[in-house]
């Protein structure tokens, strides 16, 4: 089992910028894959941004040159830095792991995001 834990949500007025960070515990050595979700009112939940343990991004194109997405595998954390941030981002955001490529087997409990106008 793995245990994730986010932090770093909030709110933030449009342009600004957040940093969400995602903690794991527990069989860290089965994890390929990390990555953020996000889920707004009303709407499915969607991917934001993946990355390997080998450190290969994938993003949303609602995303892509506003947030990145790192991480340190020495304190098994996942970073998402989001920057010129728009009212469309407000959601909830998930921390996922996955033990294959682009999986998502494990989920956080979420931290939500505001972005005001």
């Amino acid at each position: 089992q793995v245990q994730l834990v986010e932090s770093g949500g909030g709110l933030v007025q449009a342009g600004g910028s957040l940093r969400l960070s995602c903690a794991a515990s527990g069989s860290i050595s089965s994890i390929n894959t990390m990555g953020w979700y996000r889920q707004a009112p009303g709407k499915q939940r969607e991917l934001v941004a993946h990355i390997t343990s080998g450190g290969m991004t994938n993003y949303a194109g609602s995303v892509k040159g506003r947030f990145t997405i790192s991480r340190d595998n020495a304190k098994n954390t996942v970073y998402l830095q989001m920057n010129s941030l728009k009212p469309e981002d407000t959601a909830v955001y998930y921390c996922a792991a996955g033990r294959r490529l682009w999986d998502a087997d494990y989920w956080g409990q979420g931290t939500q995001v505001t972005v005001s106008s």
